[in-house]
């Protein structure tokens, strides 16, 4: 038996062959060549059948992971139409009479390198999605024959990194888990592991050899361990383990209808985030109770062109109506730092995540702002919808936002059109905004506690750089006191405060929240029954503030 180690990005055990992939090489020759308009002729039709394909992978993740998940594609397809990349290609062709091969793959290379070397983890990232597309091209481009990403019996996929396209390519109801040498716990493809409930490991110290194709192999994607022809000791140990995940998810199943709350009788909120309309689906699968953050966002970032009040207006009254009165809570547009939308035309910052993002948009671009909260303030006539602010740091903003939402609804008064009066918050995910939420509790009716922000903010760490993962601690203790500092000036000014950041579902913190007073959780569909369960096997034991 051999072991190896990697960083787990999705829990559960899988148990089977292992199968080696390696995408097939696209060998480039630098070629003369004469007609050079021919040869750019040529270039635009592989293009075309690439943007084609992605359009297909694109329906095909819908399907299976989400809308919000499937959106890479898209960004892959808007990338081929890139002015300057379709330009170099271009350039290099005609400057140097050469093939379109040569001169994709120099343009790949030159980009991809240009990506990598940013400070920036977001446009590192992008290095990874440059080079995806420029091997799709040069698929089409030599026609060596495509991936086959076929499967005779259920496998433990090994490979030194895979793009989203091919994570999504592989039979889902033969894809037992997988292994790769490469790899960030924020990327695309660690983010689909978790969507298809697969079991993952990145960073495995392991070696690409042939012999190890077709070996049996057990993957722990909870402690990240690899186990290479078990013995029957640790066989048997990783079946029970297996049968014990199993069970649990059939245990689940039956909490659904069942109270969230705990064994003291302190009832808790359980909400789920989502990012699109067509994740309502996965919500009331999981009998979440209501959606405690909607990414509007996703709205502008799905669109060529800033959406119209009419349009938002629709997305947000078709869930409103979905969710049968339940609670929703809309986050208002969060645009900046890893969220880049090209016609909002941004200036370029050397640190995005500090720079012009979320309300600060919404404050200098008050016409945006304003159209989004008519769109709101419309469809609460058709539900119970909630509105909630991003990346406060400040009384004075908050005061200003209540000053555009003053002038909405009066607008919307004097048309005739019918809204509610609904409930205002804020999330707290910097530290100002913690350390100040005593007043800032004083305006709102309600916190929600952004955990994914703060805690990169708390501790100076990017969390979408993957060398500093090992020390991103998000269970720190600046964080929890921070949470909890929150926690209770909202229950001293009489308002309720939830969390919709990943912590929200980590069930090692649940009770450390109960015990915090911590009146709703937000968290993804999928982890919607197994932080019920956690609840109901759990003491509130809340200290009185």
């Amino acid at each position: 038996m051999n072991t190896f180690k990697g960083t787990s990005v999705f829990g559960g055990v899988a148990i089977g062959k292992l199968f080696l992939f390696k995408k097939k090489e696209s060998k480039i020759e630098r070629v003369h060549i004469d007609d050079v308009e021919a040869e750019i002729s040529r270039f635009e039709a592989a293009k075309e059948r690439s943007i084609a394909q992605l359009g297909e992978l694109y329906e095909k993740a819908v399907a299976e992971v989400g809308e919000a998940n499937a959106m890479i594609f898209e960004v892959h397809q808007m990338m081929l139409e890139d002015e300057d990349y379709l330009e170099s290609v271009h350039y290099i062709i005609k400057e140097q009479n050469v093939n379109a091969e040569y001169a994709v793959g120099a343009t790949g290379d030159n980009f991809a390198e240009m990506f990598a070397a940013m400070d920036d983890a977001y446009m590192q990232g992008r290095a990874a999605d440059i080079r995806d597309i420029t091997d799709r091209l040069l698929s089409e481009l030599t026609q060596s024959g495509k991936t086959d990403f076929r499967m005779e019996e259920p496998v433990v996929i090994l490979a030194q990194d895979l793009a989203p396209s091919e994570t999504v390519q592989f039979e889902k109801d033969k894809l037992l888990g997988f292994i790769t040498k490469e790899g960030s716990t924020n990327s695309h493809t660690a983010i689909l592991a978790r969507t298809m409930d697969i079991p993952a490991i990145i960073q495995a110290d392991m070696e690409l050899l042939p012999e190890y194709n077709g070996k049996l192999v057990c993957v722990d994607g909870f402690t990240g361990e690899i186990f290479m022809e078990p013995d029957e000791e640790t066989l048997a140990r990783m079946k029970k383990k297996q049968e014990e995940c199993l069970a649990e998810k059939a245990l689940l199943q039956e909490l659904k209808g069942k109270e969230t709350e705990t064994l003291d009788g302190q009832k808790v909120n359980l909400y789920a985030n989502i990012g699109n309309v067509k994740d309502i689906a996965t919500v009331l699968t999981n009998d979440a109770q209501g959606i405690g953050l909607f990414r509007s966002e996703f709205l502008y970032l799905e669109s060529e062109d800033f959406p119209t009040e009419e349009e938002q207006f629709k997305a947000y009254k078709t869930v409103a109506e979905s969710m049968a009165g339940k609670k929703v809570i809309i986050r208002t547009l969060d645009i900046g730092a890893d969220k880049k939308v090209d016609y909002f035309k941004l200036d370029p910052e050397e640190n995005p995540a500090l720079g012009y993002r979320a309300i600060r948009i919404c404050l200098e671009q008050k016409d945006i702002f304003k159209t989004q909260l008519r769109a709101i303030y419309r469809a609460s006539a058709y539900g119970q919808i909630s509105i909630m602010f991003p990346m406060i740091t400040s009384v004075e903003e908050l005061r200003e936002i209540k000053v555009v939402v003053k002038e909405v609804k009066e607008e919307l008064a004097q048309e005739g059109i019918p809204y509610k009066e609904i409930e205002l918050g804020v999330m707290i995910e910097t530290p100002a905004a913690a350390v100040i939420s005593d007043d800032l509790a004083k305006e709102v009716d309600f916190f929600s506690i952004g955990t994914n922000d703060l805690t990169q903010y708390t501790l100076a760490i990017d969390r979408q750089n993957a060398k500093l993962d090992r020390f991103y601690n998000a269970h720190h203790k600046a964080v929890l006191k921070l949470i909890e500092m929150t926690a209770q000036n909202a229950h001293k000014n009489g308002i309720w405060v939830g969390i919709c950041g990943e912590l929200g579902a980590d069930t090692t913190l649940t009770e450390e929240f109960l015990r915090m007073g911590i009146d709703e959780l937000s968290v993804s569909p999928s982890m919607v029954l197994r932080v019920r369960k956690k609840i109901r096997e759990s003491y509130a034991k809340r200290e009185e503030a």
